[in-house]
């Protein structure tokens, strides 16, 4: 392998450092994806040379597919770069599913991503360039994607809390700069054989389309990522009018219909997208939306509405659409409660804490552990010492508890006993008295 030498600055450099000082606060951890081509490659030896003077920390990670016979020599390729730079390094290996749907392309995307975010960063660091956006771009025009699909890829991305921030600082640079840097400084890179390979869209898009194009239009690559600059703010501002109107709409995770009924077709679609994308990865097609939408406005008050789609259902209740998580209903029939603070049930968490005067009896239950068992039909709870026993049906309607949900609601029995119903109540002869230690019940779903 060439060696490398200390990176130099230069237009490209103080580009890229223009925009990290602006981005990236002082002591932040980079995590760049390295593949090891040319754009990665190149990347990598700029923000080596940055780190120091900018403030921020830097590691690389090698994400191994296990596709390509060479993937072992890539691995070892990216080791000896990033080492002979001091930059710390990384693998994740992979396995990519061949039958999953998506395709062999998209899946090996869809794993490399997620190696990436899982990982324990500030900002994950990627290499995409000016040719790349403007591939995507025609690539998302040629699937029929609306605007968000077609702003292709931003140049930040913020983090949830959960996974790190994406930055993407090259989005503005032709692979034509990034290829005479890397021969003006010696720079040493692999190439992937399946970059030839015109079974992939994107492949042939960058072999025979954009030639052909270049051709009439010299500037195609420039001004198709141009429009895709102009198409996110686009999808700026209409998540910036859906947060506008999902404060009015959305609450506790629901949406109100009447808000679907209200705002006019478009920006109530996009009410509905916005609402969707914080309950799927990935959105519903055009189609299966409108599908959607139309049946919460059309179905009968009374439907018992219930729209598949990934991790779960979209559900209406009173007037207002849930999304209901697929979860798992193989919990044992009945456990017992020993005094922990919570229990992990299927589809939520079973909290308990003490109170004084409120919730059950501690002293009645005279040291037997709680059984928490789901509802099987037939139940009924006396809450009022005078009042008559009522159905749990009931008492569901009464909550608002949604009729999909009850039957996951976790009760809770001392021996044959039904003696409380978290969110519904206490059995009167279980209430805890004035002054006297009580055991409050909650059940929060995920």
């Amino acid at each position: 392998m060439a060696s490398i030498k200390k990176p130099r600055h230069g237009e490209l450099a103080a580009r890229l450092e223009a925009f990290l000082r602006q981005s990236v606060p002082i002591g932040q951890r980079l995590l760049l994806g390295l593949s090891g081509g040319l754009d990665s490659c190149v990347l990598l030896y700029l923000l080596a040379g940055l780190r120091a003077e900018c403030g921020f920390e830097l590691a690389a990670l090698h994400v191994n597919h296990g596709i390509s016979p060479r993937a072992d020599e890539w691995q070892q390729f990216c080791a000896e770069v990033c080492a002979a730079l001091q930059v710390p390094f990384g693998v994740q290996r992979v396995v990519v599913p061949r039958d999953g749907g998506l395709g062999l392309e998209a899946a090996a995307r869809a794993a490399r991503y997620a190696a990436l975010l899982a990982q324990p960063a500030d900002r994950v660091v990627l290499a995409h360039h000016m040719d790349d956006q403007a591939e995507t771009l025609l690539l998302q025009l040629l699937r029929g994607a609306g605007i968000r699909g077609l702003a292709a890829m931003p140049v930040q991305s913020e983090g949830n809390g959960r996974a790190p921030a994406i930055l993407r600082p090259l989005l503005d640079i032709p692979r034509a700069t990034l290829f005479a840097y890397a021969r003006a400084h010696h720079l040493v890179w692999i190439e992937d054989e399946s970059n030839l390979d015109l079974a992939y869209d994107r492949n042939f898009l960058r072999h025979h389309i954009f030639p052909e194009l270049e051709q009439r239009f010299p500037a195609s690559r420039s001004t198709l990522a141009r429009s895709a600059a102009h198409l996110a703010e686009a999808a700026a501002l209409l998540d910036e009018v859906a947060r506008d109107d999902a404060a009015r709409w959305i609450g506790q995770g629901r949406l109100d219909v009447a808000g679907l009924r209200i705002l006019s077709e478009p920006r109530a679609k996009n009410l509905l997208r916005h609402w969707l994308s914080a309950c799927v990865t990935n959105m519903p097609s055009t189609g299966r939306l409108q599908d959607i939408y139309r049946q919460l406005l059309d179905a009968r008050p009374d439907a018992m509405l219930g729209i598949a789609l990934e991790g779960g259902q979209v559900r209406r209740y009173r007037g207002k659409a849930w999304f209901e998580q697929r979860i798992s209903t193989t919990r044992p029939e009945t456990l017992e409660w020993h005094g922990e603070s919570e229990l992990r049930l299927s589809g939520g968490q079973l909290l308990f804490r003490h109170a004084m005067g409120a919730g059950i009896s501690v002293a009645r239950l005279a040291g037997d552990p709680l059984q928490i068992r789901q509802r099987s039909g037939g139940e009924r709870l006396r809450l009022h010492q005078h009042g008559p026993a009522r159905s749990l049906k009931n008492l569901f309607q009464e909550a608002a508890v949604p009729a999909w949900q009850r039957m996951t609601l976790p009760l809770l029995y001392w021996r044959d006993e039904l003696i409380a119903v978290p969110g519904i109540g206490v059995a009167s002869a279980w209430q805890a008295g004035m002054g006297e230690e009580g055991l409050l019940s909650e059940w929060r779903r995920d």
